[in-house]
């Protein structure tokens, strides 16, 4: 897929904020607009791997991503890719559905499945209780934060508010939030997960 740099970002990159898989919707303005489809406000129209690979090294001071990292084949390769454009210090925020949300099924280009743990394989994780392999990869994030997300779609506005009161008493601690997913997930579905990772020092995966 041919890459399209629409307004020359990628000759003049220096602490830059990218948002990927942007759509046709950016949540922050600033940012430079990263999809596969070609929309007024994406910046630059093709793969993201592509694109990130011709991203120069330590180039960019903060990451946000909203419902793209489930379609992805190759998580790892993305984290690799993250981990060296990032600045030490720089933030990555990632938004995707939880595992128990009923309408990520219907979506035929989804790929990948997520609950609280699944950043913990893929960065250092000293949120959480339980420790999962790492599987021979040196992470280059740390994890900072892992938050429960629940809504209800329009017009069951009611059961918005209760699922907003859920979200509430499941994020008071690292328990509830653990307690939930081993007990409750399957009464209550959780609509999304948002995890922020920050880059450290640790060399990136070659």
């Amino acid at each position: 897929m041919a890459i399209v740099d629409k307004r020359d970002c990628l000759t003049h990159l220096q602490d830059a904020t990218l948002e990927l898989g942007c759509g046709s919707r950016k949540r922050h303005p600033d940012a430079i607009g990263i999809d596969a489809l070609d929309h007024e406000c994406v910046d630059i129209v093709g793969d993201v791997y592509e694109v990130l690979a011709r991203v120069p090294t330590a180039s960019v001071k903060s990451v946000y991503s909203y419902h793209l990292f489930e379609h992805v084949c190759d998580l790892p390769k993305l984290m690799s890719l993250l981990e060296r454009v990032m600045q030490p210090g720089g933030i990555l925020q990632v938004v995707v559905p939880h595992f128990s949300n009923p309408y990520y099924y219907s979506d035929y280009t989804r790929r990948h499945f997520f609950g609280l743990y699944s950043f913990s394989y893929l960065a250092c994780d000293r949120l959480h209780r339980r420790k999962v392999p790492a599987y021979g990869r040196e992470a280059g994030f740390e994890l900072s934060q892992a938050e429960l997300i629940f809504k209800a779609s329009p017009p069951f506005y009611f059961r918005h508010v209760f699922k907003k009161m859920l979200q509430a008493v499941f994020n008071l601690n690292r328990y509830t939030r653990e307690l939930y997913e081993e007990n409750f997930c399957h009464v209550f579905p959780c609509y999304e997960v948002r995890f922020e990772m920050r880059r450290h020092n640790r060399a990136a995966p070659r």
